[in-house]
């Protein structure tokens, strides 16, 4: 890992640090909010319970996401489709999940095939919106591999439709095209034929 990847990963992993005693505090309170009794039986457990749940999806490490390998030939489209991620909205602090697709041109490198899902995976786990996780997904694979030419598609469910408000089951799909993926047609329906 050079020094660059080093410092970006030490970042991420200090901004990612819960209060697990006040989410402890705040989980009874929320409790006693909607009406409950955090002593009853059913309950007791539950403070603790959502406290690991928030820890674990904040804190979550996705391990190393670096591992490049030399590219046997260039300009070769490269693209990963089916990996699901869960995340959660920003807006409503309900959980929504993506099916996630990533195309990118070769230049010298390629990317270690476990590593797409460890980037897709790094970035769903805070407070987001999808149209963010596919950039920040977009921005990564950039910075890793050196391709300027890089596609992202997300197809989604958000539970704050589906289970609030309108209460309406829907896929959202968002996209982002880069470099040739933008520019030609062609690149652009090869990558969405392939992830089909």
């Amino acid at each position: 890992m050079n020094g660059h990847a080093a410092l970006h990963s030490l970042l991420s992993n200090e901004q990612k640090r819960v209060d697990y005693p006040r989410l402890l505090e705040l989980g009874r309170e929320l409790l006693i909010a909607i009406g409950e009794d955090p002593d009853r039986e059913g309950l007791l457990d539950t403070p603790r319970r959502w406290a690991d749940s928030w820890r674990e999806f904040v804190e979550y490490d996705p391990g190393s996401t670096e591992t490049c390998f030399s590219s046997a030939s260039t300009d070769q489209m490269v693209c990963v489709s089916g990996m699901r991620v869960f995340s959660m909205c920003e807006h409503h602090l309900m959980p929504f999940w993506c099916d996630v697709a990533i195309g990118y041109i070769a230049c010298d490198k390629v990317l270690g095939l476990s590593k797409f899902a460890r980037i897709a995976h790094q970035f769903a786990h805070k407070l987001q919106l999808q149209e963010r996780i596919g950039h920040e997904i977009a921005d990564e694979i950039t910075r890793i591999t050196g391709s300027p030419d890089v596609a992202v598609v997300l197809k989604g469910e958000h539970m704050c439709m589906t289970a609030r408000g309108i209460r309406t089951p829907g896929v959202m799909t968002s996209s982002v095209m880069r470099g040739v993926f933008r520019s030609e047609s062609e690149a652009r329906l090869e990558f969405l034929r392939l992830i089909e």
